[in-house]
């Protein structure tokens, strides 16, 4: 069996690293605001090239505490409408709805699959304060189109970075291009925890103290409360795991790059496959688009390997969101139709890259 993710062999393969970082913490007694969350908010605004990194519980947190926080700030209202892709996860539209604020659904790009200045343009109105973009499946959503109309317009830009860890968009990261950005590190993130664990980046001094005081129930002193609040913080096991990993990110996605790159010389046939830019995209997921995307998942899985789908429904077309069910978004529903991811991570050997490219062109024959 070639597996979508192997997360044991992802964990094995830095020699015992993580196991002594994680010893390190239990022993020492201190399991929240110690020296790991501290070495690696360090690290990790540095990595991305920001000011500021404040560690979260999880990347619908971070978004939303980026949300939550321009609330009380006075730079959003309740209601306000923030423009967002139609094809991202839930967690984006999750983020947004949950601090009262309205999402603005607009199709992608078919090419790309990401969200444009055209389509961001055509759905601003007088209500618009903001737009998230996301960079689905590790590729960079951002755009100097994208950039001077927010500007011009005086639009907040938030990036949902949950998929694009390191990647670039010239000589900026991904995570240091808008207002702000939430960053998930959940396992199978190509900067993945041991468990759920996230982070908000920014240049914003003022936002990322919100952010901080907003993730510790609204309080800066113990007892005092100025704001109403959440508990959300990244713990020093998971602040530890990610410090051991971090160093390897870039060497990690040049091996998924690679891979890429691999996939889309060798197969044929299958319908669409995303664009191979180094840098610019350090996929977090292949994704494959075919009108037959169950046949090719199933003959797959008969020939031992595993895949999935990335994303099945739409977050209109969810039973949450049924208020939304009305819109007419062809693209997306296209792209979740038609979506199936293969494997792809640093640990993948040669052969089963060779294999699954093998296995889908003797599919498509």
């Amino acid at each position: 069996m070639i597996p979508f993710l192997d997360l044991r062999k992802i964990t094995a393969s830095f020699d015992g690293e993580i196991e002594r970082a994680v010893s390190g913490v239990v022993a020492s007694g201190r399991y929240l605001f110690g020296r790991c969350t501290e070495d690696f908010e360090r690290a990790y605004a540095a990595y991305i090239g920001t000011r500021h990194c404040v560690g979260c519980s999880n990347g619908l947190d971070a978004l939303s505490l980026i949300l939550q926080a321009a609330i009380e700030l006075g730079r959003l209202n309740l209601g306000d409408e923030v423009i967002v892709p139609a094809n991202t996860y839930i967690a984006t539209i999750l983020a947004v709805t949950g601090c009262g604020l309205t999402p603005v659904f607009v199709d992608p790009d078919p090419l790309t699959c990401q969200i444009t200045a055209d389509g961001i343009s055509r759905a601003v109105t007088m209500r618009t304060r903001a737009v998230m973009i996301v960079h689905l499946y590790g590729m960079c959503a951002y755009s100097d189109e994208i950039g001077r109309l927010c500007r011009a317009r005086g639009l907040m830009l938030i990036e949902d970075n949950a998929q694009a860890h390191g990647c670039r968009f010239g000589s900026r990261r991904t995570g240091s291009l808008g207002h702000a950005a939430g960053h998930s590190f959940y396992p199978g993130k190509n900067l993945g925890a041991l468990g759920d664990a996230g982070a908000v980046t920014t240049d914003d001094d003022e936002l990322a103290r919100m952010v901080r005081k907003i993730g510790n129930y609204g309080s800066e002193r113990k007892y005092i409360f100025d704001n109403e609040g959440r508990n959300s913080r990244i713990d020093e096991i998971q602040a530890a795991v990610l410090g051991v990993k971090l160093p390897r990110l870039d060497a990690d996605n040049s091996r998924r790059i690679d891979i890429a790159g691999r996939y889309a010389a060798g197969i044929s046939g299958v319908g669409m496959l995303p664009q191979v830019m180094r840098g610019m995209n350090v996929f977090h997921i292949f994704p494959v688009f075919t009108d037959h995307r169950d046949e090719l998942q199933e003959y797959l899985s008969i020939h031992g390997v595993e895949t999935l789908i990335h994303y099945p429904v739409a977050p209109h077309r969810q039973q949450c969101y049924s208020r939304y069910s009305h819109l007419s978004l062809p693209v997306t529903e296209s792209i979740h139709r038609r979506e199936l991811s293969l494997p792809i991570s640093p640990v993948m050997t040669d052969s089963e890259v060779d294999r699954v490219i093998s296995l889908v062109n003797s599919w498509t024959d």
